[in-house]
């Protein structure tokens, strides 16, 4: 690994898990065994893993984007890929890590070399159930993995309680006109009991009769219906994430164009820093406005269907939207990893950031924010990792 990806790797660490990392090193340090005694201080971390190989639940994994020199490592054409990280040393991230890409060539056979892990082990298909997602938010996370038959402890994703009801709140009211539409004008209070109802099982991928009717009022088949359903929880997600973030952007991108580093600053440093905090600012604007108008593609095709009786919108939406899904997740995912992150690395008593640690922490989120066709080999001063 480079110097730049050890400290990438040193500062990961210490993070919690963000849309673009999930960190099961630290879930490990914080519910595990990794004590001198080596007690385990939180039994259903150990009862109720995501992963069964103890290299793997106490990995780093992140949704990275490709350069081009790695592009050839995949059959497909792929811009972002899921890059597991196995630290060399738990406790001396310095020492820096191993690394592969999921379902990159000869990816069996590494996995066999590396872990003693057969092709036919379920942490394999638990790897792919992860790459298949376009962010790592661990409300997502958490539904992909139930939707493969996995049901991990709470312990591996940060949510809260509290996050959860606003969450189905949200969801409720949301589905709300969908369910009043299909009582043909009951009363408010049954139509605000059945979208509790609705929304729980939205939720809990539980099957009912009024998600089968909406089924065959689409016309979809099954797999058709079980795949967009789930697209459609993402944006209903994606759109309550947007509009709880929306606020902290704008913080984040003031200080993004006003924190100054520590110490020494060379030329060359101060040229790179004055062009990012810039080019930072208006992607991250630009990226918010381009999130708002694909999840207005869903408000008006849902609009369609409750509003106006046209159910053929909302169907064309959910056979569209695992791609939608794949571009928005992308897109919103990098805008939460910035703000999760700087939050993490800023927060009040932090210690400041020396020129060498910023301009790392701006090539990162630049290289998030990169459009499709783009590549980081791209970023002014940007180095290996």
């Amino acid at each position: 690994m480079s110097d730049r990806a050890v400290r990438s790797l040193e500062h990961l660490k210490g993070s919690a898990s963000t849309a673009r990392v999930l960190n099961l090193l630290r879930v490990w340090e914080e519910n595990g065994d990794s004590r001198a005694d080596g007690a385990v201080r939180n039994a259903d971390w150990a009862a109720r893993p995501i992963f069964r190989t103890t290299a793997l639940n106490r990995a780093l994994f992140i949704k990275h984007r490709l350069r081009r020199n790695e592009t050839d490592l995949f059959t497909g054409r792929r811009q972002v890929a899921t890059k597991v990280i196995i630290p060399i040393d738990e406790d001396d991230l310095k020492t820096g890590g191993r690394y592969l890409f999921v379902n990159q060539i000869g990816f069996e056979r590494m996995m066999m070399e590396a872990f003693g892990v057969p092709s036919s082990h379920p942490d394999l298909e638990t790897l792919r159930l992860i790459d298949k997602l376009p962010s790592l938010d661990p409300f997502l996370l958490r539904e992909q993995l139930r939707r493969g038959g996995l049901d991990p402890s709470p312990c591996y994703f940060s949510i809260s309680d509290s996050d959860l009801q606003r969450m189905l709140a949200f969801v409720r009211s949301e589905i709300e006109p969908l369910v009043t539409l299909s009582l043909g004008g009951d009363t408010i209070a049954v139509a605000s009991d059945s979208a509790s109802r609705m929304a729980a099982k939205i939720l809990s991928n539980t099957p009912g009769d009024q998600l089968d009717a909406l089924r065959l009022t689409l016309r979809l088949a099954p797999e058709q219906y079980q795949e967009g359903v789930f697209c459609w929880k993402g944006f209903l997600y994606y759109k309550w994430t947007l509009s709880a973030l929306l606020g902290d952007v704008a913080a984040v991108a003031e200080a993004v164009r006003t924190i100054k580093p520590i110490g020494k600053t060379d030329d060359a440093a101060r040229e790179f820093l004055a062009r990012s905090r810039d080019v930072l600012r208006a992607r991250i604007i630009k990226t918010c406005d381009e999130v708002s108008r694909t999840l207005r593609v869903y408000d008006d095709a849902y609009s369609k269907l409750t509003r106006e009786g046209q159910p053929t919108a909302f169907r064309d939406f959910l056979l569209d939207a695992p791609a939608m899904f794949a571009k928005l997740g992308d897109q919103l995912g990098a805008v939460q990893h910035i703000v999760s992150y700087w939050r993490f690395r800023f927060a009040p008593g932090a210690p400041p950031a020396n020129v060498e640690e910023l301009m790392d922490i701006f090539m990162d989120f630049e290289t998030g924010l990169l459009g499709r066709g783009e590549f980081p080999d791209a970023i002014p001063g940007a180095l290996a990792a």
